[in-house]
């Protein structure tokens, strides 16, 4: 079990860190972000949203006070590392730390079910 709590903490960090720092780097650098968005084809409208509901979703990872708020945030988190992960393979960019983060992501949901079970 030790060994599982470990594994769990390390993926959820991890995947708790790119989505803060992706955050912060749509606040303090919103411009540029949104020039990425568009090389991408996507919306900018959605950049500043999106960092707020990124900050949301590591909230609610690490707190998991609402079980099923919790899982949309797990669900959030998912779609936009596998959106990410799409939008960069067709834009011909690096898709390595959107396969990490896919990883962490999994890694942080079915561990965290064993390590830190919502329902009591």
């Amino acid at each position: 079990m030790k060994t599982q709590r470990i594994i769990y903490w390390i993926a959820t960090i991890g995947i708790c860190a790119i989505m803060l720092y992706s955050a912060q780097m749509y606040f303090r650098n919103t411009a540029m972000v949104e020039g990425f968005f568009e090389s991408l084809n996507y919306p900018t409208y959605i950049v500043i949203p999106l960092a707020i509901l990124k900050i949301a979703g590591v909230i609610m990872v690490l707190w998991r006070g609402i079980p099923w708020l919790t899982e949309w945030a797990y669900a959030g988190i998912f779609l936009d590392v596998v959106l990410a992960a799409a939008a960069h393979y067709n834009a011909d960019q690096d898709i390595t730390l959107t396969l990490v983060a896919t990883v962490l992501v999994l890694t942080s949901y079915f561990f965290g079910k064993e390590v830190r079970p919502m329902y009591r």
